[in-house]
This record gives C-alpha cells, structure tokens and sequence, in this order.
C-alpha cells in the first residue's frame, strides 16, 4: 500500500461506513418505531426500502458510465448530498408518500454512493492497481453494521428517531462531504474522439463471460440479502436460543473482516477468480454443519457465512477488473450490478415466504444458489479470458 493510496482508502473506507449504516442498516433499527409512529405497518416501510435498493440497482450503467466519464469525486459528493436530503425528510415524514418520497432519495443516493460506484472511482484512481484498495476500503466499512446499530440504537433512545435521521442527515455533511471533497483527487475527464457523439454509451459486449459473472453475483447476493434479514430466525428453527441466534448475527462483522484480512494477505497472490469460488462454498459447508449439530452451531453457521459474505464484496469489485482491466469499469460494474441489487431488494420477502413453508429447510435452497453461483464461476474459469485483461490484472 502506497502513500498515495493509504489517505484515500482511509477517507473512502469511512465515508462508505458512513453511507452503509444510514441507509442499509437503517430499517433494522428504525423501521418499527417510525411505522408505529406512522401509523403505518412495518411491511410498507419494508416495501419503500425494497424498491429504494431496486431504483439503486437500476441507476447502476449510468452512474457507472458517469464515473469513467468524470472520475468518483463529484459522484460521491452528490451521494452525500442526496443521503442527506434523504435522511432529513425521513425525519421529518408524518405520511406513508413523506416516507415513500425519503426512500426514494434514499435510492438515488445508494446508487451514487454505495460500494459500486466506490469501487469504481477506485478503477477511475488507481486502474489496473485497484485491488489492494478495494480490499483496504471493504476492511473498514465492514464495520458498517457493527458502528450503526450501537448509534442508530443510542439515537433512538436519547433523541428518537426523528432526531436520529437528523444526526445521520448532518454527520452526511460534515463528515461525508468534507472527506469526499478533500481527499478524493480529481480525475481526468475522459477523452472521446470528435467523431463520437457526445452521450454516446461505451461498448461493452453482453457475452458469455458478462453473464455468467452477473448470475454469479446475483445468486450469491441473494443469499447474503436474505441472511441479513432472516438469520436469527433460521438457527431459532434449528433449536438456537434467542440469546445463541443474536450472538450468532453479531459474528457475522468480523468473521467478515477477518475473511478480507486472509484476502488481502494469503489470497491477495491468487486470481480473485479462486477466493471468489472459495467464498461460494462456506454458506453451504455452514448449512451443513447446523443440519448436523443443531442450534447449539449457529455460532459455526454465521462464521462461515460471514467469510464468504466478506469475500464475495471484495470479489464484485476485483473479480471484473482482473478479467476485463479498468476499461470501462465503472459502467461495466453498474451492469453487472443491476441484476444483484434487484435480487437483494426481493430476497427478504421471498425467503421471509419460504421460511414460512419450509422453516430451517429454507438452507437448502440458499446452499443450492450459492453452488450455482460456484457452478457459474467454474464455467467462467474455462472460457478463453477478454482479450482487454492485462499482464497486471493476470497476476492478480
């Protein structure tokens, strides 16, 4: 890690902390007591943060695009911008269309300001020299869940929710902001020949490679979005206690973490296309220790989970910039991006459903998406590389 390198991973791996618990991780905290005060139920609330991560998914190509065009900088100062303004007006709903209208600023901002186009404005900085900084940033916002449950829980308690939004819509400005403005280096605007019209779209063929790296993703996705909603009730079906499943949910941050750390260390000389198809196997090896030992391994379960989950993050933003280089990367991870945010949006109800039918069986059908997912990534692993991938981006 360079010293040209180390402030911004420093300042973007903050600001995305920043970005992950305001939004994301907001609803776990917050949505009961602004639905009840609403007057409204839960579910509605879980309907507008559903179409927020679709309308985020959606903006994916174009803030893609906009970052090769222009760099990160201005992209991520406008997320702060729109977080802000987001939060505000959620503080300040008093009706179902208050609420609508915050979490559809809400998804803009995510589209803006998430790991996607972090990642990309990392492409846009460092280009083929991405992966290390990658990791570094995913290192610190794995922390995201860890830091904004403990203050988003404070907030609700001192000041309530309104006052929480508010807190989270300020520390946007003063610390997003600010660390965005000065520490994120302006980037040449990309240079188009004359005879290229001016909102032209870079060509980036929808191959065989594209797809299978996009069914991967989304496979893998869909499990991590449906854990996240439903963990503690899945090992609760296995016989977990209620203590056993909230420990089990708070080893899931570090086992994360500690997962990035063997990445960027032991892992870091390989392909990020080998780390990917390791992170693909810990859901399923962790179902299958649960099945076997009950409850009393929900502990077991969430670890395993966790690693792969915090591999699989650093994986979306190095496995296509070791295959394809930086060219068009940005846009190239909005596309690839797309069909995984829309999954994450529809995880939590459709396996909130399927828990309903099948309860602790529900594992099998995560177990057979993220094999899928491996199944994907061994195909690709055959298939002739991009002719755009570089000797850097080989040696991985």
């Amino acid at each position: 890690m360079t010293d040209r390198q180390l402030p911004i991973i420093l300042s973007l791996g903050t600001t995305q902390t920043l970005a992950w618990a305001s939004s994301y991780y907001l609803p776990a905290i917050l949505a009961d007591p602004i639905a009840r005060d609403l007057g409204i139920s839960s579910n509605w609330f879980f309907a507008a943060f559903s179409a927020s991560l679709v309308i985020s998914g959606l903006l994916g190509p174009r803030v893609g695009r906009q970052i090769d065009r222009v760099g990160g900088r201005q992209v991520l100062c406008a997320s702060n911008l729109l977080f802000a303004g987001g939060l505000a007006l959620l503080g300040l709903a008093s009706s179902l269309w208050m609420l609508g209208l915050a979490w559809l600023l809400l998804g803009i901002g995510m589209g803006l300001g998430l790991y996607d186009a972090a990642f990309g404005a990392l492409g846009r900085i460092f280009g083929d020299k991405a992966r290390r900084p990658i990791t570094g940033i995913t290192l610190l916002a794995g922390f995201a869940s860890t830091i904004g449950w403990p203050l988003s829980t404070l907030g609700l308690d001192t000041i309530g929710w309104r006052g929480t939004c508010f807190g989270w819509a300020a520390a946007h400005i003063v610390i997003g902001l600010s660390l965005n403005m000065l520490f994120l280096p302006k980037t040449e605007r990309a240079v188009r020949s004359e005879a290229e019209p001016p909102a032209a779209k870079p060509h980036v063929a929808i191959d065989g490679t594209m797809i299978l790296l996009s069914f991967a993703f989304a496979a893998a996705w869909t499990v991590t979005s449906a854990m996240a909603a439903h963990l503690p009730r899945i090992v609760e079906s296995f016989g977990a206690t209620p203590a056993q499943a909230v420990f089990a949910g708070m080893m899931i941050g570090p086992a994360q973490v500690a997962a990035r750390i063997v990445e960027a260390g032991l892992l870091n000389r390989f392909h990020p296309l080998f780390s990917t198809s390791l992170a693909c196997i810990t859901h399923p090896i962790g179902a299958g220790v649960i099945a076997l030992f009950g409850g009393g391994a929900a502990a077991a379960f969430a670890l395993l989970h966790g690693a792969g989950n915090g591999i699989l993050t650093i994986a979306r933003g190095t496995l296509p910039l070791s295959i394809f280089g930086p060219e068009n990367y940005g846009y190239r991870l909005g596309l690839l991006g797309a069909p995984s945010r829309i999954c994450q949006a529809l995880a939590p109800v459709a396996f909130g459903v399927l828990i309903e039918i099948m309860s602790g069986r529900v594992l099998i059908i995560t177990s057979l998406l993220s094999l899928a997912a491996l199944s994907a990534l061994l195909l690709l692993s055959k298939r002739p590389r991009p002719a755009g991938e570089t000797a850097a981006a080989r040696a991985g």
